[in-house]
């Protein structure tokens, strides 16, 4: 009997190392894109609002595989989905380091955004399970890999870029380094994505999953307004260097792995609600920080702050939609992560379209705005 429960509990700490690993990748695929944004933009010759359309691919690419990954996870489970996004977003990122061609960065971005898409919705479903069965608070700190991920993408590719390496060379040691993390991983995944999905996997919604979507896309938006425009916004309305320009999201990066590594002791002291009202300020006032004070280092304070605002938004929700009993979780947290990675992968487009006609200051004002009807819908949640 001792052996027995050794063995699980061996096996469920395993587990929890190898969701933090893919949550890991995740986080480092995006982040890697991040400093490869302003070249991909010189290449191409692009201005915001043809930028802005192009980043629209990304997100297109990532709803097609996002719709569809609840019901893929049900049928092949967590392992498998994880390992077909990966090698997607494996498979795209040398294409998007490189081409010239305008149509081959559609079909690369296409492609990176479904194994994003793929990979995100997998990985918060796989942490769910994760979570229900260890009996207690992980969500935030598998988020927290994800946001050390993005910053170890961020940084490290703005530190080679700027030390001279290539785009191409710099991909290339990104993707050998998401491979041999995914396969070190792979065995402790899990091959299931629910315990309830043979009995009912009827999908079913109700105005708490919808209110939840809701926050989380806002959220999210507010991450993939750093992911694509941070580095515009620091190079041309800041004057700083193009290959620094990873440094607005590796700040703000940092910030939001702090906080979501932090996350679970906060969340015990201070009460979900507390924590989604004060997410929701922090990440407003951090965007109007940037817009309304001059100089770089202002700017990069004001992206601190919308870290620090955007960090436990997802954790929190994640969890609250596991949690409802209308359908299984893997459709609950599948429809709450696809509506709310619509913010990640689309909204940076919509902020370019904004860019475009008014400005980039006008753009992340709008931002600005949008995240207090997060903290507003806050109060609206039920947290029994």
């Amino acid at each position: 009997m001792q052996d027995a429960g050794l063995s699980q509990e061996v096996n469920t700490v395993a587990r929890r190392v190898s969701t933090r690993a893919v949550f890991f990748i995740a986080g480092f695929a995006m982040g890697v894109w991040a400093p490869l944004v302003p070249y991909a933009q010189q290449r191409l010759q692009l201005d915001a609002g043809s930028l802005g359309l192009l980043l629209l691919c990304l997100g297109t690419g990532s709803l097609i595989t996002m719709l569809f990954s609840g019901k893929l996870t049900s049928r092949f489970g967590c392992r498998a989905m994880v390992i077909a996004g990966a090698l997607m977003a494996c498979l795209a990122l040398p294409l998007l380091a490189t081409t010239e061609s305008l149509s081959l960065m559609v079909a690369s971005l296409l492609l990176f955004g479904a194994g994003v898409g793929l990979t995100d919705v997998t990985v918060n479903i796989q942490g769910t399970l994760v979570e229900q069965q260890s009996e207690v608070p992980l969500m935030s700190g598998f988020h927290g890999l994800f946001s050390v991920g993005g910053i170890a993408g961020a940084a490290g590719g703005s530190l080679v870029l700027g030390a001279g390496m290539s785009p191409l060379l710099m991909v290339f040691s990104a993707v050998t380094l998401m491979l041999l993390t995914m396969i070190l991983s792979l065995p402790h995944l899990l091959p299931f994505a629910s315990h309830q999905q043979q009995q009912h996997s009827v999908f079913r919604l109700n105005l708490r999953l919808i209110l939840m979507a809701g926050m989380c896309m806002l959220c999210f938006l507010a991450e993939g307004a750093m992911l694509d425009w941070s580095g515009i916004w620091l190079t041309e309305q800041r004057g700083l260097a193009i290959v620094h320009a990873g440094w607005g999201y590796a700040v703000f990066g940092g910030a939001m792995a702090l906080m979501r590594l932090t996350g679970d002791r906060l969340v015990s002291r201070l009460g979900r609600k507390k924590i989604l009202i004060l997410s929701g300020v922090f990440a407003a006032a951090g965007y109007a920080l940037a817009v309304l004070l001059p100089g770089i280092a202002s700017s990069l304070g004001g992206f601190i702050l919308v870290g620090i605002g955007a960090a436990n938004v997802a954790p929190v929700i994640t969890t609250l939609a596991g949690k409802e009993q209308v359908m299984p979780s893997n459709l609950s947290v599948a429809f709450v992560a696809t509506v709310g990675y619509l913010g990640i992968l689309m909204g940076p487009a919509v902020l370019g379209f904004i860019a475009h006609g008014y400005g980039l200051a006008m753009a992340f004002t709008c931002m600005s705005l949008s995240l207090l009807l997060v903290a507003a819908g806050a109060l609206k949640l039920d947290y029994r």
